[in-house]
């Protein structure tokens, strides 16, 4: 899957959206290494969604999970 940018778009706020929490801003940070200098995104960049697996949650709090 892939994400193109909003002018004003952030790591955190991109996986936010893509991703449903920012706590996947590393994972996507790290399969967009590329750009991993940049820290607001101008319109139009094209980034990759990695897959989240499902055991990253248990490593989470229960209240969290």
């Amino acid at each position: 899957m892939t994400y193109t940018t909003q002018s004003g778009d952030t790591w955190d706020v991109i996986a936010h959206k893509t991703l449903g929490d920012s706590r996947y801003t590393e994972d996507l940070i790290n399969a967009n290494r590329q750009y991993i200098t940049t820290f607001i995104f101008s319109a139009g960049v094209k980034l990759e969604i990695p897959a989240i697996s499902k055991t990253k949650t248990k490593t989470l709090p229960p209240w969290k999970r």
